[in-house]
């Protein structure tokens, strides 16, 4: 699906200027002729029918280029109209305008109007409408019902082009990001089918072959196996630790999803946790913390379990590991080494939670994180 270029679903509305300008010009001929021999002036009405022409030409090849779509010819666009609108009195005098006499521009000075309003939207056609609507009452020199009629148009075209010419680039932002993640979502899959076929296959064999051996081998084939268990968790569709919703709310598996390998396994329910965004980093950073200390004091193999119980919600991590001696959370905290005292404790302490250590010398640790919902 090819994507549509910036400014295409514009492209159309400038087209549509460009028609009823030279339209209008048509009607406002026919009136010029219509009504020549009742003008003060007009062969200068002529003349001025001709720069309508020409101006008419000038915007028309101008608007189609989206780099002079600025304020350089949108300011020239509506100066011109108010030049013809001001010499109208003179070139079709007084007396024939008081007599009902039609004003030279008519109905093509909405054409800087609707310039304006595709533009910037609404608001800037409104603007454009009542300095081109003023200044046809102020030239008219009178207040009847028909020129107040024509303010009301123009305002009324102003305000519905630049809300629909909104709308228009709304939709157009939106099917570009749209047309960018359909493409993204191939290319991904693309190299989901290729990894699969070829990374994940030699990683796990690796990972077979070396998981009886001593040292390095078996060292290589432990690294192998935590490669394969975190690509397949990246293609297998599960969201990056960054997506938020807009309510700024994070799905914690989201987050904890990304710690499963060979030697940790993950274990969540099947619908999501959410949690406030920095509560849910939070919360994985202290999971990280508990997974580094048995990496460290353990033999690496760790159970991460997410409980969500509605009012809170509750991470365990537990391992098979030597536990913790009496006493040594406390001298490592004299000595310095605060990764269980702070990382952990004080993560949870500070989200308004807590962190409950339960380890028996030779059975392992397992520890609880458990913060609060609020508000709910």
């Amino acid at each position: 699906m090819p994507s549509s270029p910036p400014g295409g679903f514009e492209v159309p509305l400038w087209r549509s200027v460009a028609v009823f300008r030279f339209a209008s010009l048509v009607y406002v001929g026919l009136l010029v002729l219509r009504d020549a021999d009742r003008y003060a002036h007009p062969i200068a009405a002529g003349g001025v029918l001709l720069v309508m022409l020409a101006w008419s030409g000038v915007t028309a090849v101008g608007y189609a280029r989206p780099a002079n779509r600025g304020w350089p010819l949108l300011s020239a666009d509506l100066g011109v109209v108010l030049l013809i609108l001001a010499v109208t009195p003179w070139v079709v005098g007084r007396p024939a305008l008081a007599a009902g006499v039609p004003a030279l521009a008519v109905a093509w000075l909405a054409g800087p109007v609707l310039a304006w309003a595709v533009s910037g939207g609404r608001r800037r056609g409104t603007v454009a409408a009542l300095l081109v609507g003023g200044t046809d009452l102020v030239t008219r020199g009178r207040f009847a019902p028909s020129s107040l009629t024509g303010v009301i148009l123009l305002l009324l075209a102003g305000a519905v082009v630049g809300h629909v010419a909104r709308l228009a680039a709304t939709t157009e932002d939106r099917l570009q990001r749209a047309v960018e993640l359909e493409a993204a979502t191939r290319e991904r899959e693309r190299l989901a089918r290729d990894i699969h076929d070829s990374v994940l296959q030699v990683l796990a064999l690796v990972q077979r072959r070396g998981a009886h051996l001593d040292g390095e081998a078996g060292e290589l084939a432990r690294l192998a196996g935590q490669q394969e268990a975190a690509l397949r968790a990246l293609i297998s569709g599960v969201p990056p630790a960054s997506a938020a919703d807009p309510v700024g709310e994070l799905d914690l598996r989201s987050l904890l999803t990304g710690y499963a390998s060979a030697e940790v396994q993950v274990s969540a329910p099947a619908t999501p946790v959410p949690l406030p965004l920095p509560v849910a980093r939070e919360v994985a950073a202290a999971t990280a913390a508990a997974l580094d200390n048995v990496r460290r004091h353990a033999d690496g193999r760790a159970w991460v379990l997410v409980e969500d119980e509605g009012e809170a919600v509750t991470v365990s991590v537990r391992d098979a590991g030597p536990g913790i001696p009496a006493g040594r959370l406390v001298e490592a905290a004299r000595q310095g080494r605060l990764g269980v005292a702070q990382a952990i404790r004080g993560r949870m302490t500070d989200l308004g939670g807590e962190a409950r250590i339960v380890s028996t010398p030779g059975e392992g640790t397992e520890i609880e994180l458990v913060v609060p919902r609020r508000g709910r």
